[in-house]
């Protein structure tokens, strides 16, 4: 019984330790997220979970010392600095950029490519299609993804950024400013 009630506090303690990581991650990405949006048009709802769910809520090794907040690997064309890690193999590779910006901008890249392009004909602000789209065209190996995106989008009611209710379109407009 004490074995048990030991197990279930340290559970507890990790969930609670773990929460304010990720209000702070959405707190510090929420307006870059839809600044991506605006730009690219990825819900922002759907960048920021699966920021979150890659990169631990920015605490991962890949996102502290990459500062690669999705898990993006290096494929044939990265000529970039590489960071190798285990994956779904040993020593796999991953892309590293100066600054997490870098890393926002080239998840939307990397979602504009011809494989994803269906992602596109579904509405902005249906994240359950576009949590489903992402592992259709080959994302994540995890078959549970979608429902992780899912899930921590209405944990944490990340689908009202998809409708820009975080930011004003001036404000946006300054930052897409400031940024590019």
């Amino acid at each position: 019984m004490i074995k048990w009630l030991t197990i279930a506090l340290s559970f507890l303690s990790l969930s609670l330790k773990a929460q304010p990581n990720v209000q702070l991650y959405i707190e510090t990405w929420r307006n870059e997220c839809l600044v991506q949006m605006e730009k690219h048009g990825i819900p922002a709802s759907i960048t920021m979970a699966q920021g979150i769910l890659e990169s631990a809520s920015g605490t991962s090794d890949l996102a502290t010392e990459a500062h690669n907040h999705f898990g993006i690997k290096c494929h044939k064309d990265w000529t970039g600095k590489k960071f190798y890690k285990d994956d779904d193999k040993k020593d796999e590779c991953f892309r590293v950029y100066d600054h997490a910006q870098q890393s926002f901008e080239d998840h939307s890249l990397f979602l504009k490519r011809p494989r994803y392009e269906t992602l596109f004909q579904l509405d902005r602000t249906d994240y359950k299609a576009w949590a489903h789209g992402l592992k259709n065209c080959g994302y994540a190996t995890n078959p549970k993804y979608p429902q992780l995106l899912i899930d921590l989008i209405e944990k944490h009611q990340l689908y009202l950024l998809d409708a820009g209710e975080s930011i004003s379109m001036d404000d946006l407009k300054k930052k897409l400013q400031e940024i590019y």
